[in-house]
């Protein structure tokens, strides 16, 4: 059997969910990367509004999901900081899109996803993560401040839920596969 992979990135910035969203939807145990936060974090690391967070990504995380006998779903999670950025190159190679976390509260950490898959014409959507709490803001306002072409799906979703999760890979690949050149 021809076994076809299908490369996803989950991508945000610090402390918006994306090892919660792998691990909450791989049906393997996902690898993750994460270490404890250390005081040689502090002054480097904005916690601003995550202060509870006491661990990181340092390099991906990972996982899977078996679509059907032939086709399987792979899904490397970035870190979120600006230091550890050179490894998003590696992460985005191949992938078919990305899915860019959102955290209403810190909306600023999401600018440089969103610019980083826009320039690089990689289909993304902008999944806002509902896990810390009710979002105050409209989706207009959200799409307006994140200056989201009309284009890139905006959809709500928590990180912790499988369905969810599902729910937001679903809509990138729909999304990825519209973006596809139509063959005549």
């Amino acid at each position: 059997m021809d076994r076809k992979s299908v490369k996803v990135v989950v991508a945000g910035g610090f402390g918006t969910g994306k090892t919660t969203l792998v691990g909450s939807v791989s049906e393997i145990p996902p690898l993750t990367t994460e270490e404890v936060l250390t005081q040689a974090s502090v002054g480097v690391d904005d916690t601003t509004g995550v202060e509870g967070k006491t661990s990181t990504t340092v390099a991906l995380d990972f996982g899977r999901i078996t679509i059907t006998s032939d086709v399987v779903l792979y899904l490397f999670g970035t870190p979120g900081q600006d230091r550890f950025w050179f490894i998003w190159d590696e992460l985005a190679q191949g992938a078919v899109g990305a899915i860019v976390l959102v955290d209403t509260r810190r909306l600023g950490t999401s600018f440089p996803a969103i610019d980083y898959f826009e320039r690089r014409g990689i289909p993304f959507v902008a999944a806002v993560n509902r896990f810390f709490g009710e979002c105050l803001y409209s989706e207009e306002e959200i799409r307006t401040a994140l200056k989201l072409d009309p284009n890139v799906p905006l959809l709500w979703c928590d990180a912790r839920d499988r369905s969810s999760s599902k729910k937001a890979l679903i809509e990138l690949v729909r999304h990825a596969m519209a973006r596809l050149p139509v063959s005549t």
